[in-house]
C-alpha cells in the first residue's frame, strides 16, 4: 500500500535531523506509519520485498492481567503495539480459562514488556507463574481404524478412517519446513475426494493439544491409507472429527513422550568462580560443552546446555554465587524428552487441572 510521508529524520542519540531522503542500510524514523516489524519500505517504483529474519518459537508462556479492569483499553493497545515490533512476542487468550497469555524467549523478555506496560502505558499487571512451553510426540508407529457414526433426528454424522501413525525424524521436520506431516494414500472413492481437506483439518485439530499434558504435537506423520462414508450421513465435520479422534487415540498407543524445552546457555564470570559456576549449572541438570579461559586468564566463558524447566531464578544465583561479577545470556536450541519422573508429574499435574476446570 501506499503511504506519505510527512518526515524522514536521522537520529543520533536522543537528536533528531531533518533528511530528504534515505538509502537501504541507512538507521531513520519516520512519524505517523502504521506498521510492524520486517515490513520493507521503498520510494513505489520498486516491487521488492526484503527476506524475513528468522523468528524462532516461544519457549515460555506467563498469564497476565490488568490489575484493574479500567486499564483494560490501555492494556490491549501496549500488546498491539508490543506484538506489532517484536515477532518473537506472541499473545493468545486460553481457550479454557479465558487468561491472556504472552509467550517469548525468556524470563526476562517477559519481564521486560510487563515493565513496559507500567511505564509507557500505566498499565498495572497481575502475572501468574511462568509456564514452559512443552511439547509432545511419539516413538513408534502405530495402525488406526476408526470409525465415527452419530445418529440424531434428521441426517446423522457417519465416517470411517483408516492408516498410521510413525515418527516424524527432525531433519525430514526441517526439509518440509513443517513440524508435522500429513500424506494421502487413498486409491478410489471409499472417501470421496472432496473430504480429503477435512480429514487434514482434523489431523491438524488432534495435533493443538496432546493426550499427556496438553501440549502441541510435534514430529509425527500421518498416513490416510482408506475409510468409508455413507451418501446421506457423511460431511466435511463428520471425517473432520473422526480423523482428529482416531489419531488422538493413535497416538496415546505410539509411547507418547513429553519434550522440553533446552537452552544454550553461555556465562561469564571471573577465573575463581569456575568451580562454583559449573556446579550450578550441573546441579539445574545442564550438560557443559565447554569452558574456555580468556586470553589472561582472569574469567573463564562456560558455555551448557540446560532445560528451561531449571532455568528459573538462576540469574540471581549468579549474581550471588560471584558476588555480582558473572553474567549470563541463553538462546533456543532445541527440544529433547524428559526424564521419566518430570514426565509422570507433569501428566499428574495436568490431570489435576483438567479435573478442576470440570
Amino acid at each position: 500500500k501506499k503511504i506519505k510521508l510527512a518526515r524522514i529524520v536521522r537520529m543520533h542519540a536522543d537528536d533528531m535531523e531533518e533528511i530528504d531522503e534515505a538509502g537501504a542500510g541507512e538507521v531513520v524514523a519516520m512519524f505517523g506509519i502504521d506498521c510492524r516489524s520486517m515490513d520493507t519500505f521503498s520510494d513505489g517504483n520498486l516491487d521488492l520485498a526484503m527476506s524475513s529474519m528468522f523468528v524462532p518459537e516461544p519457549v515460555m508462556s506467563l498469564a497476565i492481567k490488568p490489575a484493574n479492569s479500567k486499564m483494560q483499553n490501555n492494556f490491549a493497545k501496549a500488546l498491539n503495539k508490543f506484538t506489532k515490533e517484536d515477532p518473537t512476542l506472541r499473545v493468545r487468550v486460553d481457550d479454557q480459562t479465558k487468561e491472556t497469555i504472552i509467550s517469548g524467549m525468556g524470563e526476562l523478555h517477559l519481564e521486560v514488556y510487563i515493565e513496559r506496560m507500567k511505564r509507557e502505558y500505566k498499565v498495572e499487571v497481575i502475572s501468574g507463574k511462568p509456564n514452559v512451553n512443552y511439547k509432545e510426540t511419539i516413538n513408534m508407529r502405530q495402525e488406526f481404524n476408526h470409525l465415527h457414526k452419530k445418529q440424531t433426528g434428521g441426517s446423522g454424522q457417519y465416517a470411517k478412517v483408516i492408516g498410521y501413525i510413525e515418527p516424524l525424524p527432525t531433519e525430514e521436520q526441517k526439509a518440509l519446513g513443517k513440524e508435522n506431516d500429513f500424506v494421502n494414500e487413498c486409491i478410489g472413492t471409499n472417501i470421496p475426494p472432496e473430504y480429503y481437506s477435512s480429514c487434514e483439518k482434523g489431523t491438524n485439530d488432534a495435533m493443538t493439544v496432546g493426550s499427556l499434558v496438553g501440549s502441541e504435537v510435534e514430529g509425527v506423520r500421518v498416513v490416510l491409507q482408506d475409510g468409508a462414508s455413507h451418501a446421506v450421513d457423511s460431511s466435511d465435520q463428520a471425517f473432520r472429527t473422526c480423523m482428529a479422534n482416531a489419531i488422538r487415540n493413535a497416538m496415546k498407543q505410539a509411547k507418547p513422550s513429553v519434550l522440553e524445552p533446552v537452552m544454550t546457555v553461555e556465562i561469564e564470570c571471573p577465573a575463581e568462580f569456575q568451580g562454583t559456576v559449573v556446579a550450578g549449572v550441573n546441579r539445574r541438570m545442564g550438560l557443559i560443552q565447554s569452558s574456555d579461559m580468556n586470553e589472561d586468564g582472569s574469567g573463564v566463558k562456560v558455555l551448557a546446555e540446560v532445560p528451561l524447566a531449571n532455568m528459573f531464578g538462576y540469574s540471581t544465583e549468579l549474581r550471588s554465587n560471584t558476588q555480582g561479577k558473572g553474567e549470563f545470556t541463553m538462546e533456543y536450541h532445541h527440544h529433547a524428552p524428559v526424564p521419566k519422573n518430570v514426565q509422570d508429574e507433569l501428566e499428574k499435574k495436568y490431570k489435576e487441572e483438567r479435573a478442576a476446570a470440570e
